[in-house]
């Protein structure tokens, strides 16, 4: 007979297997396999699940190097201008009327859209 496992989160409910734990990475869903306490609904992923689904946020361009775009700067009257190109501009649903911060975090320039 197998041993119920008990929560190490609440030390009260029971881990009851399940296949339908919800992740969400970048606005894509993941399903996964794991355990859910049956007192405080805490969930476990097993690690080969969680591996699963690393790698196919890997594939998807969801998971480490974040999206690195080369552009060349160009200038105007007032300044230099950097343009947003067109798929990253639809990923973030810019309108073109939105404040940002800029910060200078060594030799990189971090843009921030203001919420």
């Amino acid at each position: 007979m197998k041993k119920e496992k008990i929560c190490p989160k609440c030390e009260k409910g029971k881990l009851v297997t399940t296949d339908d734990i919800i992740s969400e990475i970048e606005g894509y869903i993941f399903v996964e396999k794991g355990e859910r306490c049956s007192n405080c609904s805490e969930e476990f992923i097993p690690e080969q699940e969680g591996k699963k689904m690393i790698e196919i946020a890997k594939r998807l361009g969801l998971w480490g190097e974040p999206l690195k775009l080369y552009r060349k700067l160009s200038r105007s009257a007032r300044g230099i201008i950097l343009r947003i190109p067109t798929d990253i501009e639809k990923c973030l649903h810019l309108k073109g009327d939105e404040n940002v911060a800029l910060s200078k975090v060594g030799n990189k320039i971090v843009v921030e859209i203001s919420s």
